[in-house]
């Protein structure tokens, strides 16, 4: 027998200065994002006010009010849209005697349950017990004073340490190890990054809001440039089903390629905590030549989730890097698709229709340095005539006098470097 869903009642302060758009997106995402944790939201409160009530975060007579809907509910928790106090945790919990968390908590757990990798599994780690820490109140009975000595093995400081100093401290200690394991991690994926500019592989880093179709993109393009493929990434209709960042390398049809890179998803309020934590795997955005902003045009409000996306790439300092627009989801809308304006793509990952465009934009934009010539390459060079058929398209090979003579289509970078060894060289 399944066990039925927790039901909570969500709570939201509209503070005056926030215009009312986005206080009411703010509360539908709060239920999706009750959704994504397994919970039903059976009701919702809200309450407008010049500043947060320091005590209870809410006025009193509001409070009143929530915990009458909640016994009325039988809602076995209240859901707050922004980042309590602990003291007004506590003070809540004690006034409506319901279990109380908030919007940073909510995401938190989501991520918990999503980690797989051992680096996703850490960073999470890390994010919940940074917002543990200030928040540990503890219970009357565990507040007893410690004995001193080694008893037990606690490693306490002795006589006069509380349960509560204790606690705070194991947590100082658990943050620390995992940070350094992170660190080993982090050093790791820096190297790997190290390795991709010496070859100098082109970078193009799927972003976007979450659930906006980034992983299914990622597998459409797999799929287009190697039908046979077997490195798919996970695809699930959901918020924050992706925490893993997934590198794949999509090898053209013209002998260019490029490293395609699924980050996390982005939601509006992301916890300080999480950014943090999951920065060396945010920073993999701002090492790339080129962004895929995904956006769910099915979406009442798409535009709200650019912005919010937007906004948090500048925060990781994207600045400068080229990006490439891909609407999605068009079939559920009246927008006509495949179509191309500008760097905007109208498309259908579904239906896979647009997917050929969008390649066509990714190449205007990584493989505009390339260059067509005719190099006449000496027959002892033979390893430069196979690094060209490996790395550049070629339009005819001829075996002259002096050597081979190739016609391609190749970087600069690659031209520029083999220069010394080529018996004549043209532009085409």
């Amino acid at each position: 027998m399944e066990k039925p869903l927790e039901r909570a009642i969500i709570v939201g302060l509209h503070l005056s200065q926030r215009l009312q758009a986005d206080f009411d997106y703010s509360m539908q995402e709060l239920a999706s994002l009750a959704d994504a944790c397994h919970i039903t939201v059976v009701d919702q409160l809200t309450q407008k006010a010049q500043r947060v009530t320091s005590s209870h975060y809410l006025g009193t007579g509001k409070v009143e009010e929530l915990r009458l809907l909640a016994e009325a509910h039988e809602a076995e928790t209240v859901i707050f849209n922004d980042e309590l106090s602990p003291s007004q945790i506590r003070n809540l919990e004690a006034e409506l005697d319901r279990k109380v968390i908030d919007r940073t908590i909510l995401i938190l757990d989501i991520f918990a349950e999503r980690a797989q990798t051992r680096e996703a599994q850490l960073q999470v780690e890390v994010a919940r017990l940074q917002y543990m820490l200030p928040r540990l109140v503890g219970l009357r009975a565990s507040l007893g004073r410690q004995g001193g000595g080694g008893g037990a093995g606690l490693r306490n400081k002795g006589t006069g340490e509380t349960k509560l100093e204790l606690d705070r401290r194991r947590i100082e200690e658990r943050i620390s190890m995992l940070q350094q394991e992170l660190e080993k991690l982090v050093a790791t994926r820096q190297t790997q990054r190290m390795k991709r500019k010496k070859n100098e592989v082109p970078v193009v880093c799927l972003v976007g809001y979450t659930n906006t179709g980034k992983s299914s993109l990622m597998n459409a393009l797999l799929r287009h440039t190697d039908p046979e493929t077997s490195k798919e990434v996970f695809v699930k209709d959901m918020l924050f089903a992706t925490l893993e960042t997934s590198v794949r390398q999509i090898e053209l049809s013209d002998n260019k390629s490029f490293l395609l890179t699924d980050t996390v998803g982005f939601v509006s309020q992301l916890p300080h905590h999480l950014v943090k934590a999951f920065r060396s795997t945010l920073e993999e955005v701002a090492e790339a030549d080129l962004l895929i902003h995904v956006v769910d045009y099915a979406h009442e409000d798409y535009q709200k989730l650019i912005d919010v996306t937007n906004a948090t790439l500048e925060d990781l300092g994207t600045k400068g890097i080229e990006m490439v627009y891909a609407y999605n989801k068009c079939d559920l809308t009246d927008h006509p698709y495949p179509e191309v304006q500008g760097k905007s793509i109208y498309m259908s990952v579904r239906e896979a229709k647009g997917i050929d465009e969008l390649i066509g934009c990714i190449r205007q934009q990584l493989f505009s340095h390339y260059v067509k010539c005719s190099v006449l390459i000496p027959y002892d060079q033979g390893r430069i005539v196979s690094y060209f058929n490996e790395h550049a398209q070629i339009f005819a090979t001829e075996y002259e006098e002096q050597g081979t003579r190739i016609e391609m289509e190749c970087s600069v970078a690659d031209y520029d470097r083999y220069k010394e060894f080529y018996l004549e060289e043209a532009q085409l």
